[in-house]
């Protein structure tokens, strides 16, 4: 069981996106293979906060388009729920980012909730070497949820 819990604090997202909290159960659920029960938090708000959110954990003064923040605290027993993490995610840099490699905001907008879960699941992307395994991963998961491989053509 992989239980989602979803809060907006910025509106436009419906207008992208029809039942949006539908679609990111949907999407998380496909891109979690590790320990379940689990339970994953999803913020979808704006620049605003998530520079604030950035500036205060990672020591960077500007907006970014996904955080993740891992509790890192497994429970012992396969059975127990895990309180896995928070996803933050900004509808404006996203949309920016979207627009600018010229791709459907639902289509960028699920590979980075993709990838904000696998960083939950312990994948990160700070040596080369990581970096293409989870590379590898959100392209299998993108692919399996209809949408194109979202590094093609990336250089």
């Amino acid at each position: 069981m992989v239980a989602v819990y979803v809060r907006q604090t910025d509106l436009r997202y419906y207008r992208k996106i029809k039942k949006i909290r539908k679609f990111c159960h949907k999407v998380i659920r496909k891109a979690w293979h590790d320990h379940e029960p689990v339970e994953i938090s999803l913020l979808l708000t704006n620049d605003e906060t998530i520079q604030a959110l950035n500036k205060q954990y990672r020591n960077k003064d500007c907006p970014t388009n996904v955080l993740s923040f891992e509790t890192g605290n497994r429970p012992p027993l396969k059975k127990m729920l895990w309180v896995a993490g928070d996803i933050v995610m900004a509808y404006d840099t996203i949309l920016r980012e979207a627009k600018a490699q010229k791709k459907k905001f639902e289509a960028h907008f699920a590979h980075l909730l993709v990838h904000g879960t696998l960083h939950l699941q312990g994948y990160d992307h700070l040596n080369p070497q990581d970096a293409e395994k989870m590379e590898a991963l959100e392209t299998q998961i993108m692919l399996k949820l209809g949408y194109e491989d979202p590094y093609e053509g990336v250089i």
